[in-house]
């Protein structure tokens, strides 16, 4: 035989040998699995966070607020302060310049009677005065505006817990005088003061009108009682005032619902209230909240509301650039009820004491605190 034919051969028998080895052992041994998937990764469960409380607000102090906002009267101002002025100046004061000095005071909305008084007195001090100096003119008009304001009333809010039982304010207006944000802010004023504050949101006929109160005493951390929508007011009411005993605070504010002077029913409801709140302990302050744009139309709406719950005081909103000053002469003589508060813009803390002399201050462009 060749040498090829020999290592065929050869060959042959050793595939032979090899596959009579190996076949019968990959017979006993199973198929290899394949590798097991990793387990998915989980997320770490996030770790609970303690709720943060909100920040509390400290409102600005009260005191002197009327002269950080004089700015506010500016177009009041240029009516009854530089317009009165600048009448008042003329070389020749005759008969012209005396009704134009009556239209403006009628025009800043001070009304009719008060400006016939007004005027009157003007006319017999310039006679006395006989001189046309504008410092003294000047004085002269500051003097008469502060007594047309009534000086001596008692402003102060009625907020000091007696007899061991908080101070009840109830807070009235019509529908649109911006009454709910007043309460809040009035809230604002009264903890600006150091009294500690309930608010009870008896006004159930507007759905938004409890949550608006909870964002304005959540600010300054006082607690807000609020029923159903509509629940009974007087209700909501009384359960504000006892929840103010509970905790002894000093404080009690009632938001009442707005209504027109002229809804018999609603004023009725009104009446109620009061009733109701009185048998936990006299009402300390009932507030009217007035928009100063109304002017004397605002007169009518007013007098129904202190002849329904004994109105101890006036809130005047919007008295700003938009608003004529002589409107808290009207409120005051028609009503026979002391302005209170002014409002004098937007912000948290523009409701203001009202001071007359600060305020004729601001009419007249002084830089001073007050009239001279």
């Amino acid at each position: 035989m060749d040498p090829l034919t020999v290592a065929l051969v050869v060959l042959g028998v050793l595939l032979l040998v090899a596959a009579a080895f190996l076949v019968p052992r990959l017979r006993r041994e199973p198929p290899a699995e394949p590798p097991a998937p990793a387990p998915p990764e989980v997320a770490p469960e996030p770790t609970a966070q303690e709720p943060t409380a909100p920040v509390l607000e400290r409102p600005e102090p009260t005191a002197g607020r009327l002269v950080k906002l004089r700015g506010r009267l500016a177009r009041s101002e240029s009516a009854l302060g530089r317009g009165l002025l600048g009448l008042l100046s003329r070389d020749r004061l005759d008969e012209d310049a005396w009704e134009q000095v009556e239209e403006t005071l009628i025009g800043a909305d001070v009304g009719v009677a008060a400006t016939a008084e007004l005027v009157e007195r003007l006319r017999s001090r310039t006679k006395v005065l006989g001189t046309r100096n504008p410092d003294e003119l000047r004085a002269m008009l500051a003097e008469e505006l502060v007594a047309a304001l009534e000086p001596g009333l008692d402003r102060s809010l009625a907020a000091t817990p007696a007899a061991g039982r908080p101070a009840v304010l109830l807070v009235v207006g019509v529908n649109g005088s911006g009454k709910t944000t007043t309460c809040g802010k009035i809230a604002r004023v009264l903890v600006a003061d150091g009294h500690s504050v309930v608010l009870g949101a008896a006004d159930t006929f507007r759905a938004a009108a409890a949550d608006q109160l909870a964002t304005w005493a959540g600010r300054v951390g006082a607690e807000v009682v609020r029923g159903a929508d509509g629940a009974d007011p007087a209700s909501v009411a009384f359960d504000a005032v006892r929840r103010g005993a509970e905790t002894g605070v000093d404080t009690v504010l009632v938001d009442t619902a707005g209504r027109l002077h002229t809804k018999v029913g609603l004023m009725d409801e009104l009446g109620k209230v009061k009733r109701v709140v009185s048998k936990s302990g006299p009402v300390a302050e009932t507030l009217l909240v007035l928009d100063a744009t109304t002017g004397q139309n605002g007169l009518a709406q007013a007098r129904v509301f202190t002849e329904v719950v004994d109105v101890t005081g006036v809130v005047l909103t919007k008295l700003d650039g938009t608003a004529k000053g002589g409107i808290v002469i009207a409120v005051q003589r028609s009503l026979g009820i002391p302005v209170k508060l002014v409002g004098l813009g937007e912000g948290p803390d523009d409701l203001a004491p009202f001071d007359p002399e600060q305020f004729v201050a601001a009419l007249l462009g002084e830089t001073g605190g007050g009239a001279r």
